[in-house]
């Protein structure tokens, strides 16, 4: 006799987004590494990795919409897609116009992003691991504000994109690791 638990449909989806995570922890830290190191001034090199964060994203939003097609969360993986597509898009124009152009958009991207991680968190809760990335949903809406406003400094700096990628990724490294225990089918 077969028994099933509520959680085994979400241990394939809590180990194919527990992947997802270590993948977005390791690109999130190669990325702000190298644009700490670049963004003294928009050059070719930190202009293409500014454009390359949000396609990342709206790839790895594809990846969990694959992943987790069948749960809640489906249809606002959908607007995180159209976000970061409009994120890469505004950054090409962005880096064209300076720094200050490029915080603008980054911060406008991050408010919205950021409410709709808090949102698939929330309605992820039963998976477990999500509460990093409720939290980190909820500091991106306040990150984006904070690069929004400084968008309006001349001294604007593009040093804390890394400091806010450095973040997020260390929070997709604690909900993977967190999201272990419902991968594997242990008990909550």
């Amino acid at each position: 006799m077969t028994t099933t638990t509520p959680d085994a449909p979400a241990a394939p989806i809590a180990a194919s987004l527990r992947r997802l995570y270590f993948v977005r922890f390791g690109f999130a830290i190669v990325w702000a590494i190298i644009v700490g190191l670049s963004a003294a001034s928009i050059t070719p090199l930190s202009a293409t990795l500014l454009v390359i964060y949000p396609v990342f994203d709206l790839v790895a939003a594809v990846v969990d919409h694959r992943a987790s097609r069948a749960t809640r969360p489906a249809g606002l993986l959908y607007v995180n897609m159209a976000l970061s597509a409009l994120a890469a898009v505004g950054l090409i124009v962005a880096v064209m116009s300076g720094r200050s152009a490029v915080l603008l958009v980054w911060g406008l991207w991050a408010v919205t992003a950021g409410a709709v991680q808090l949102i698939v968190g929330i309605s992820r809760r039963s998976l477990g691991g999500q509460w990093p990335m409720i939290l980190s949903g909820g500091i991106s809406v306040l990150a984006g504000v904070a690069f929004a406003v400084q968008s309006g400094n001349a001294a604007a700096s593009l040093v804390g994109l890394a400091g806010y990628a450095t973040l997020g990724g260390i929070f997709f490294l604690v909900s993977a690791i967190r999201l272990n225990r419902t991968a594997t089918g242990a008990a909550r």
